[in-house]
């Protein structure tokens, strides 16, 4: 994380040494979350919100189809500007704006200008533009951007908390108390720009489910929305052949994502999503990186960096467990994020 530099002749250290001085600066303060409304972005917008104690509100922007394609680097769309209705913007501006996405940049850049420079700005990923376009900027390690308003760590923001976990295991969800232990979780990403699921990828991942209900333990499968509909298909049948040993969520009500990840006692995730790869080595399981067809040298780095740090392995066909802690970055991110706000507020 990079250190503060002394400018203006300000006392640095008195303003941002202790975190939790600055943190309660932040506790209630009113904020905005600002995506498309991706979950991927969404999701590390509000871990981190929630870590910093902060008043949030979500709001989506949908810019419209040739705006969108100019972002980052274009305007807001004028349909959206702050007056007019129904305006994701609409004032009064928020104390602390966090946004995540491209198409949300030409909005923080618009905020952040008509706040009169009072609204923090927090930008989670890379804005594929000069991070300068925010207060703060925080990228993954294994993105190249950097600067001296970025904070870089190996996974990002998330809710998977440590008093999260503890209240699910606490409080189980009666489909997932129900099935025999061991328990396996199964976290499935989909098709994307680098990755596709190939005939040899749904056998592979087929697989770890048979396996599993074969030994006499269960698996909890949990989808996502770019889950490929073949691959889905095998896994139902799968879970048709062996109710009492699987639990896959189809999509209705609230996805138990937190309980099958408390309940587990091994993770086996795909390489797709950074994201859930971030949030299960967040709990105290072996973490298992099933790395689908495809791939690129952004997320090859970054699957490098989780094993190197000895809290995943790569999967190499069958099942493993080994003795490790959890890995969250969130707090380390909070923290860093509260001594440069409240190094913002000094200055003015």
């Amino acid at each position: 994380v990079p250190q503060f530099e002394r400018s203006k002749g300000l006392d640095v250290n008195a303003a941002s040494d202790n975190a939790q001085t600055a943190r309660k600066s932040l506790s209630g303060a009113s904020c905005w979350v600002l995506t498309d409304g991706k979950a991927g972005d969404v999701a590390p917008c509000l871990g981190l919100a929630q870590a910093l104690g902060l008043a949030v509100e979500t709001r989506v922007v949908k810019p419209r189809l040739l705006f969108a394609a100019f972002s980052p680097r274009g305007p807001v769309d004028p349909a959206e500007r702050p007056d007019a209705p129904g305006s994701p913007i609409a004032p009064p501006f928020p104390e602390v704006l966090i946004a995540s996405g491209r198409r949300a940049v030409p909005y923080l850049r618009h905020v952040r200008r008509a706040s009169g420079g009072k609204t923090f700005t927090i930008f989670l990923k890379d804005p594929r533009v000069d991070p300068r376009v925010a207060d703060v900027v925080w990228v993954a390690e294994h993105d190249r951007k950097r600067g001296d308003n970025v904070i870089a760590t190996l996974a990002a923001p998330h809710l998977v908390t440590h008093e999260a976990l503890n209240a699910a295991r606490a409080n189980p969800d009666p489909r997932i108390a129900a099935l025999p232990e061991p328990r396996m979780a199964l976290l499935l990403g989909g098709a994307s720009r680098h990755h596709d699921f190939h005939d040899k990828d749904v056998i592979s991942l087929v697989g770890v489910v048979e396996s599993m209900t074969l030994t006499g333990g269960s698996a909890m499968i949990t989808p996502s929305r770019r889950t490929p509909p073949h691959l889905l298909a095998k896994l139902r049948g799968v879970c048709a052949d062996a109710p009492k040993h699987t639990f896959l969520w189809d999509g209705a009500g609230d996805n138990p994502y937190i309980q099958i990840l408390a309940h587990a006692a091994t993770i086996v995730v795909t390489a797709d999503s950074t994201n859930m790869v971030g949030e299960a080595i967040a709990t105290d399981a072996p973490v298992m990186i099933y790395e689908p067809t495809g791939g690129n040298a952004r997320l090859t780095r970054f699957i490098r960096a989780v094993v190197a740090s000895g809290r995943a392995k790569r999967w190499r066909g069958r099942l493993e467990s080994w003795p490790c802690r959890a890995h969250d970055d969130t707090q380390t991110i909070a923290d860093e994020i509260a001594r440069r706000y409240a190094l913002f507020r000094v200055e003015g």
